[in-house]
């Protein structure tokens, strides 16, 4: 799976790019490249905020990638869900709902009704996961990965700010140069709210450098600052309130 955001929905975070690396050949012409090198891949362009691909090529089948489009929500997803009986029981979803159809159901109640805080609605996904939503209708994204990086997740951007994201470090690697890292385990990114843990809502991320095999810099990792509190909690809203610029 691959996804490219423009920096207007998707803001490259702290530390993420590599101040003078040049090394990416930009993420342009990533989406196309993809789907020309898999056989059967889905290109889906979403105008100026970027585009997404889809390949179900040389997949894990422990760990399956997914993609769905339901009300202008475009999702894909790689991994396996445990607990999918009981989030389909919470979302009042039928019988034949995946993984997939559960996130994005997910994220519409979360945006619609803000029952709970985005961190425990990805804490309730039980499981091997890693998955990109983008909604065209609010023009948000709504990414994460599971707490132990058991799905291949990574993200990177290039020299116009372009967020790449991918389950192939390769094609990331291509767009960014050296400004890429794994997605940080145990996270969440949204468009208004950028990047959080959910397993530590509370406390602030500080970027960390990252040195590959050869000494070089190459992007950075996101640990937990157990020293430095967020300075407010998610706020409360009434349950008709549209909660995209909140979480």
């Amino acid at each position: 799976m691959l996804a490219v955001f423009d920096r207007t929905v998707a803001k490259c975070p702290e530390g993420l790019r590599i101040t003078g690396d040049d090394g990416g050949a930009g993420a342009a012409a990533l989406a196309e490249e993809f789907a020309a090198g898999r056989e059967g891949a889905v290109v889906v362009g979403l105008g100026s905020a970027g585009s997404i691909a889809y390949s179900a090529e040389k997949q894990n089948p422990l760990l399956p990638r997914l993609f769905a489009v339901l009300d202008d929500i475009f999702c894909l997803f790689e991994g396996h869900i445990e607990n999918v009986a009981l989030l389909k029981q919470q979302y009042g979803l039928n019988k034949t709902a995946n993984e997939v159809i559960i996130v994005i159901e997910a994220y519409r109640t979360l945006r619609d009704r803000g029952p709970y805080p985005a961190d425990q609605v990805v804490r309730d996904l039980h499981g091997k996961f890693a998955f990109i939503l983008y909604d065209s209708s609010s023009k948000s994204t709504f990414i994460a990965a599971d707490a132990d990086g058991n799905v291949p997740f990574f993200w990177g951007s290039d020299s116009e700010g372009h967020l790449v994201l991918s389950d192939d470090v390769e094609i990331v690697k291509k767009g960014c140069g050296k400004s890429f890292a794994p997605f940080p385990k145990g996270c969440f990114f949204t468009t208004n709210g950028g990047l959080q843990s959910y397993e530590h809502p509370l406390n602030e991320l500080k970027p960390v450098p990252r040195v590959d095999s050869k000494g070089q810099m190459c992007g950075v990792t996101y640990k937990v600052d157990a020293q430095a509190k967020k300075e407010s909690s998610m706020p409360r809203v009434g349950s008709a309130a549209d909660w995209s610029s909140h979480y």
